[in-house]
């Protein structure tokens, strides 16, 4: 990382860092309406613009330019072009000043440290949307002549902001969201309010941010096909830029782009097979409604509870100082920490006659405590053994119960089972159990992630049937009735078989008709 010239930010400090400031930015309010010099009655003119109401002499304001040309903030020339008619106009517009390229620096950094600071970062999906459009406008211009290079370039150029923009809402957001699970001293009510509006904006965030990532992946990959290399010499023609002496510009221009264009692969469709960062930031999503939710539960603890354990020993310690002797420090220690009660006290002799009342505890027999009572507050009962239970019956039961489940599961998958892709329409009626396992594998399927081809792949759990779904070339709804009412939806082409591609029931649709016309 290249170092930073010692004086660049010395401005921003000292006794005059308020009039440097206002120089500097003087200077460039001047640049932002192409005025490259300002003589000294322009930087006066332009210090009211930038808000700065104070009377200033011209010595200080000669002071003020000096030091900033002495950080080489500044540059000054001599104006030999006009005509002086006194020594003090000489003196007031001999010297022009303007900024140097470490001064345009300086004036960008301040502005944007400000500006993150008094920015709030955002989760916006938006954004996501408008980098796919970028980019299929990208496939669509990769195909137009050479009079599209402008706007190739253009584009090109709205997507990398798009793409920026994400990375910095995003980074921003996050140090936003850790710096509320920091919170400390923070009104219950308020942190409440602020944690819920929190979780709904993450849980609105969440919302097909899958779909919406596949989507931009998809786009990048459309773009790679009609050629990225050339696609960035083509934006570099539209840029047009300017001849600089030294080194080509060109170079290190389409260094950037290939830079950028790395980064966007690494947040949708990273080259070495990794987890896009689009999902990881699902991750920190989720792990961060988790900890709000977190956070506001220790904050209800800790508001629920009347006093801690530390605050009772401190106030237990004040009472031990404040003690006036030490009977009544025993007495304190041993209402703090003595012994509770024997729970055993109740316990008798077997024939409690035979001791006397008047006997003292010492010189009494001892009395048998149960080794429970200790443990579970309870003494030993002796009772006979309970009965062992026949379980033959449950066993029958549970095994007859278990070869009808396989039974409806076979016919189930001999309905479902097709000789190859078919629609989800083709269906027509169904038994309300054979429905279910039908949704199963289709959830099972669109959870799946697509293939090249765009089909998905699913088994179910035992792994014994395969599910290929993909989606038909049209878009048509598939209605599948049962007798608890009808379902509609996509009307997806799928193939359901034995895993492996082989025929999972030989009898197929063929048995379900036989038994269906029996």
């Amino acid at each position: 990382m290249r170092r930073v010239p010692q004086a660049m930010f010395r401005f921003t400090t000292g006794e005059k860092a308020d009039l440097n400031g206002a120089v500097l930015e003087a200077f460039g309010v001047a640049g932002e309406h192409l005025e490259t010099t300002l003589g000294l009655d322009g930087v006066r003119e332009r210090l009211r613009a930038v808000g700065w109401i104070a009377d200033i002499e011209d010595e200080e304001l000669h002071e003020a330019l000096k030091r900033l040309v002495g950080w080489r903030l500044l540059d000054v020339v001599h104006n030999h072009a006009e005509n002086y008619r006194t020594a003090e106009e000489y003196e007031r517009r001999n010297l022009h000043y303007s900024l140097t390229r470490e001064g345009e620096a300086a004036l960008a950094g301040v502005r944007h440290a400000l500006e993150v600071l008094a920015s709030t970062g955002a989760l916006q999906t938006a954004v996501l949307e408008a980098i796919t459009d970028r980019l299929d406008e990208l496939t669509v211009l990769s195909g137009e002549p050479a009079a599209a290079d402008r706007r190739i370039f253009s584009t090109l150029r709205e997507l990398e902001g798009h793409l920026e923009a994400l990375v910095e809402n995003t980074k921003a957001f996050n140090g936003q969201l850790q710096r509320l699970l920091r919170a400390e001293g923070v009104d219950l009510d308020v942190f409440r309010e602020v944690k819920a509006a929190t979780v709904a904006y993450l849980q609105e965030f969440l919302v097909d941010l899958d779909r919406r990532g596949e989507t931009v992946a998809a786009a990048v990959a459309r773009v790679e096909e009609q050629g990225i290399a050339v696609l960035r010499e083509r934006a570099l023609c539209g840029a047009e830029l300017p001849p600089v002496p030294g080194e080509d510009p060109a170079a290190g221009w389409l260094e950037g782009r290939r830079a950028r264009w790395a980064g966007l692969r690494a947040w949708f469709l990273p080259d070495d097979g990794s987890r896009p960062r689009i999902e990881q930031l699902h991750d920190v999503a989720r792990r961060a409604i988790v900890s709000l939710l977190q956070v506001l539960e220790r904050i209800n603890e800790s508001r629920r509870r009347s006093s801690s354990v530390v605050q009772d020993f401190r106030e237990l310690a004040r009472w031990f100082a404040a003690a006036p002797d030490e009977d009544d420090l025993h007495r304190l220690w041993s209402t703090a920490f003595g012994l509770g009660p024997a729970r055993h006290a109740h316990l008798a002799h077997p024939d409690p006659e035979l001791v006397p009342s008047s006997h003292s505890w010492s010189e009494a027999p001892p009395v048998e405590v149960s080794a429970l009572l200790r443990t579970s507050g309870r003494t030993e009962r002796f009772t006979r053994t309970g009965k062992v239970r026949d379980v033959a019956a449950v066993r029958a039961e549970r095994a007859e119960r278990a070869r009808a489940e396989r039974s409806e599961l076979a016919r189930a998958w001999k309905v479902l089972e097709t000789d190859g892709p078919v629609r989800l329409s083709s269906f027509g009626t169904l038994d309300p159990a054979v429905l279910d396992r039908l949704l199963d594998l289709l959830g099972r399927a669109l959870a799946a992630p697509p293939d090249v081809g765009g089909r998905r792949r699913a088994t179910t759990v035992d792994g014994g049937v395969e599910v290929v779904l993909s989606r038909a070339p049209d878009v048509r709804t598939a209605l599948l009735h049962t007798s608890k009412g009808t379902l509609a939806g996509p009307d997806y082409v799928v193939h359901i078989m034995a895993a492996g591609g082989a025929t999972a029931f030989p009898a197929g649709r063929a048995a379900a008709g036989q038994e269906a016309a029996g």
